[in-house]
């Protein structure tokens, strides 16, 4: 961890024990430090949500704003001042239940931000209901038989949407996540970043990963490289308790809030 960026006297945290939270905001300080962003020129947003906790332990400006609404406020903030870089951290529930429509025009804008999703399949802050992305078959306080409903994919919506940059990791495959946070900043255009993480607390204890090593292992043995994937099957998608990780696109579609094209 790059200590020169937490604010050290809002430690300890309030994250729970075994919480992922902490690794990826690790991981995206460590990428903000190895491509030079200076604290005056950067922006931190969130929404709502454990994850949305993020900004208040990093030493910049920062919003910490309304349930659901943080692309729109961080949207906001670049469209004003362009020359800023601007990073959210939001939460599944955040981003794809309540600020779902936000997400999708975001996309659609191509605006020039670097979304980092930090998604544990519940919300885990209001109590461990089943949010948008509760895999089928997985208990939580609203789905006590088990979910039903087909999950969102983050990644795959975000590509649909019209984003130039979007990857999925785990808060296993840290060097990667990393590395994909660099290639999306360093993308102009709108970056999502979707991390799949270990929520021992609210949504492990429920579905046989109370230990968060155990959710660990099963983040590390449920992901599949999307490279290898595309190149060796023959199936559209992968099996039920599997997910794809890697990058999904990159590319150069028309961008808004970069300084040259305000």
């Amino acid at each position: 961890m790059r200590d020169e960026w937490l604010r050290s006297d809002r430690l300890p945290h309030i994250y729970c024990a075994g919480c992922g939270n902490g690794t990826i905001i690790n991981c995206v300080l460590e990428a903000v430090d190895q491509i030079g962003w200076e604290m005056d020129d950067t922006v931190f947003v969130s929404g709502i949500g454990c994850s949305s906790r993020a900004p208040g332990y990093i030493l910049t400006d920062s919003l910490h704003t309304t349930h659901g609404r943080a692309l729109a406020f961080a949207t906001g903030v670049k469209m004003a001042k362009p020359s800023l870089h601007v990073v959210v951290f939001t939460g599944d529930g955040d981003l794809s239940a309540i600020g779902g429509n936000h997400f999708i025009h975001a996309c659609r804008r191509n605006i020039d931000l670097t979304v980092v999703c930090m998604n544990n399949y519940i919300y885990g802050m209001t109590g461990g209901q089943g949010s948008p992305t509760t895999p089928i078959g997985k208990t939580s306080t609203t789905t006590p038989y088990g979910a039903e409903e087909t999950p969102f994919d983050l990644a795959e919506l975000a590509v649909a949407a019209g984003a130039n940059y979007v990857a999925r990791w785990t808060s296993y495959h840290v060097k990667r996540l990393t590395q994909a946070v660099i290639d999306g900043m360093n993308t102009p255009g709108f970056s999502f970043i979707e991390v799949r993480c270990q929520c021992p607390t609210s949504y492990g204890r429920r579905n046989k990963y109370r230990q968060p090593g155990d959710f660990v292992s099963y983040l590390r043995d449920s992901a599949i490289l999307k490279e290898q994937w595309d190149r060796t099957s023959h199936l559209d998608e992968p099996p039920q308790d599997k997910f794809l990780v890697g990058e999904f696109v990159r590319r150069s579609r028309p961008v808004m809030g970069v300084p040259h094209e305000a």
